[in-house]
C-alpha cells in the first residue's frame, strides 16, 4: 500500500514524537532511528521516506502512528459477527475491495468504515455520496479488512436465501398487470424477496441482461452491463430451483416443464418505472439457465445524436430517412444496439402523413403511432409471410427486425422497388460486406445494387467516467495496435481508472461507433459484378467514407472512450 506524500507531511510536523512513538509500536531499533535521522540531515527528505527505503517499517506502521497521534480509532480485532450485512448493500464489492474500505455500523446520522488509508480522502467523499451521512472511521490493516470484506459480503448473499431451499409458493399468483416489486411486505416469501432483490440491483446498475447459471454445486448470477459481463453473486446449488420457477411463475410459464426451451415476458414497476423483461428458460445439464433482457421504457434514448451519431453518418440517415424507396440496412453483431438504432430512426421519420409498420421477433420497443407485429413461429407467422400481409396494408415504411434468409431479403426488395422504404438488420463484420453477405444468400446481385440506398455498420463502445477519468500518453504498444504514427495534437487521451459514481469500473453508459456507406453509380456497378467487400470498401472511402476504425479512434482523441475499449468492441486490424 502507497503512503501519500499528506500522511508523511503529517509525521514531519511532529518527528520529535515521532521517533518514539516508532520505537514504542513498531520494531523499529534505536539503532535504525539514529541513521536515518543522520541521513535526513545530511541529504533532507522525509523521515518517513527514509525509513520505508531502508525497509526498517512498514508503510502501515507509518499510518497507524499518524491514527494515534490524530485520534482516528486503530483496531485490528474485527468482529465479524457484529457487522450488520445490510449495511453493505449500497456499496459494491469490487469498490469495497480496490479501496480497501468496509462500512459497519450504520446509525440515523453517521455510517462508521473500515479503512486501510484513512487519508483517502476522495473515498471518504465518495461514502458520504453514497450514504448522505457523516462518514466516521477506524482504521486497521489491509489483510484484516480484505478478509472482512469477503466475509461479509458472504453474509449478507447467505442472510437473503437461507430459507430458500424448502420455500413453497402459491402456482396461480394474482400477477395481472404489473408488479410493483417495491411494493413487498416485510414477511413476504425469502424467494420472492430475493428474485425482487436481483431484478432490483440490475435496473439500478442499469444492466441489459441477466445471466442466472446453475453448475453442479453452485448458481452463478451475471449482469450484462455495457456490454460487458460481471459476476454479481454465487448461491448454493439448491435454490436455483425455487428461484427458477418463482421467475416462471412471474411470466407466466409452466413450471412444471423443465425439459423444453420457453420464453415469456414479465411487467413490473420500479419505482414508477416500467419495466419490461423478455425472458428465456433453456434446459442444460444442472438445471434451467435464463437470461432476462431488461428493458426501462421510460429511459429509451429514441434519438440518434444521444447514441452517438454526429457529422456526416448523422447528415446521411437524416436523408436517407426521406427517401420514397429503398433499403437501408443496420449492421453489426448481436447486441451493439442494431434495433435501437432503426427505431431511434422510425422516431425520427414518423410523421401523421406516414403508415409504418413493423414485423420484429420479438417486440422490443412499443412505439405509439406505428403498428408493429411480432413473429410467431408456432403458428408459421414468419418474417416472411408477415411482409406478404401488411404490403397489402399499405404501408409507406416497412421495418423488418432481422434479414435471415434469401425470401425475406427478396421481399424487402421487391417491396422498395415498388415504392416502399424498407429499413432492416444484417449480420455483418462492416458495411461494405452487406452486398456480399446479400448476394451469399442467393439475391441477384442487379437486385440488390438497384434497391439498396445505404448501409450502417455499428458497434458499442464504453465511455469513460468523467467523474475519474485520467490522462494518459499512448504506448508504442498500443501505437503499433491502433496503427497510428502520431497522435493529433490537439487531442487528449483518457484512461479508466474507477469511482463509487460507475461502480469502480471506470465507465459510464455506451456510445456508437459507426460508418456509413452510401451506394453511388460506381458502388452499384461493383455490387453488379460481384466484386468483394475490400474493393468495395475502397470505393466508399474515396467517396468519403469515414470508416468504423477512424470513427473509434476519433472518439479515443476526444476523450470519449479509451484503448482498451475500442481494441475489445473493435477489429483494430481493419485496415482503411
Amino acid at each position: 500500500m502507497n503512503v501519500n506524500h499528506d500522511v508523511l507531511e503529517n509525521i514531519e510536523l511532529s518527528k520529535e514524537k515521532i521517533g518514539e512513538l516508532l520505537l514504542k509500536h513498531t520494531s523499529l531499533t534505536r539503532s535504525q532511528l539514529e541513521e536515518s535521522l543522520e541521513q535526513q540531515r545530511s541529504e533532507g527528505g522525509m523521515l518517513g521516506d527514509i525509513l520505508l527505503s531502508k525497509n526498517y517499517i512498514h508503510s502501515h506502521d507509518l499510518i497507524r502512528i499518524v491514527c494515534l497521534q490524530i485520534g482516528i480509532p486503530y483496531q485490528t480485532d474485527i468482529k465479524i459477527e457484529e457487522i450488520d450485512a445490510n449495511v453493505v448493500k449500497d456499496l459494491s464489492i469490487n469498490y469495497a475491495k480496490h479501496h480497501e474500505v468496509l462500512p459497519c455500523l450504520e446509525t440515523d446520522f453517521s455510517v462508521t468504515v473500515l479503512m486501510s488509508n484513512p487519508f483517502n480522502f476522495n473515498v471518504v467523499n465518495d461514502l458520504h455520496m453514497i450514504y448522505k451521512k457523516e462518514i466516521k472511521i477506524i482504521c486497521t490493516t489491509s489483510l484484516r479488512i480484505q478478509d472482512a470484506i469477503n466475509r461479509v459480503y458472504e453474509k449478507a448473499n447467505r442472510n437473503l436465501v437461507d430459507s430458500i431451499e424448502d420455500e413453497e409458493f402459491e402456482e396461480n399468483l394474482d400477477l395481472e398487470g404489473p408488479i410493483d416489486i417495491l411494493d413487498s411486505a416485510a414477511d413476504e416469501a425469502p424467494v420472492i424477496r430475493f428474485v425482487n432483490s436481483i431484478i432490483f440491483r440490475a435496473v439500478k446498475e442499469r444492466a441489459s441482461d441477466i445471466h442466472i447459471e446453475p453448475y453442479e454445486r453452485e448458481t452463478i448470477y451475471r449482469f450484462r452491463i455495457n456490454g460487458v459481463m460481471t459476476e454479481i453473486l454465487r448461491q448454493p446449488k439448491k435454490t436455483h430451483a425455487a428461484v427458477s420457477s418463482r421467475i416462471k411463475v412471474m411470466a407466466r410459464l409452466d413450471i412444471a416443464e423443465k425439459r423444453l426451451p420457453q420464453d415469456g415476458r414479465i411487467k413490473i414497476k420500479i419505482a414508477g418505472k416500467d419495466i419490461d423483461i423478455r425472458l428465456s428458460t433453456v434446459p442444460i445439464q444442472n438445471g434451467e439457465r435464463i437470461v432476462m433482457r431488461v428493458l426501462e421504457k421510460n429511459n429509451m434514448a429514441l434519438n440518434l445524436e444521444n447514441l452517438g451519431f454526429r457529422g456526416k453518418v448523422l447528415d446521411g440517415l437524416q436523408e436517407l430517412g426521406g427517401r420514397k424507396h429503398g433499403v437501408l440496412y443496420v449492421t453489426g453483431p448481436t447486441g451493439h444496439g442494431k434495433t435501437t438504432t432503426l427505431f431511434a430512426l422510425l422516431d425520427r421519420i414518423k410523421t401523421p402523413d406516414k403508415m409504418i409498420i413493423t414485423v420484429e421477433d420479438p417486440v422490443e420497443y412499443e412505439i405509439p403511432g406505428i403498428s408493429q407485429i411480432q413473429v410467431n413461429h408456432k403458428i408459421d407467422l414468419s418474417f416472411a409471410v408477415a411482409l406478404r400481409s401488411i404490403l397489402r396494408q399499405n404501408p409507406d415504411v416497412v421495418m423488418i427486425g432481422e434479414t435471415r434468409d434469401r425470401e425475406t431479403a427478396e421481399i424487402a426488395i421487391n417491396a422498395s422497388l415498388t415504392g416502399h422504404f424498407v429499413l432492416s438488420t444484417l449480420h455483418t463484420n462492416d458495411s461494405s460486406s452487406a452486398p456480399t453477405r446479400l448476394i451469399d444468400m442467393g439475391v441477384q446481385p442487379f437486385l440488390i445494387s438497384s434497391s439498396l440506398v445505404g448501409v450502417l455498420a455499428q458497434r458499442l463502445v464504453r465511455t469513460l467516467c468523467n467523474n475519474c477519468k485520467q490522462p494518459t500518453e499512448l504506448t508504442d504498444f498500443e501505437k503499433v495496435i491502433l496503427d497510428l504514427d502520431t497522435v493529433p495534437a490537439a487531442s487528449t487521451i483518457y484512461k479508466p481508472v474507477g469511482c463509487a459514481k460507475c461502480s469502480n469500473t471506470g465507465y459510464a453508459g455506451r456510445t456508437v461507433v459507426s460508418e456509413l456507406l452510401l451506394i453511388n453509380d460506381e458502388i452499384r456497378a461493383l455490387i453488379i459484378q460481384k466484386t468483394d467487400a475490400a474493393t468495395i470498401k475502397k470505393a466508399a472511402i474515396r467517396a468519403g467514407m469515414r470508416t468504423l476504425r477512424g470513427d473509434a479512434l476519433d472518439k479515443i482523441f476526444e476523450g470519449i472512450t479509451s484503448v482498451d475499449e475500442v481494441v475489445r468492441a473493435i477489429n483494430a486490424e481493419e485496415a482503411e
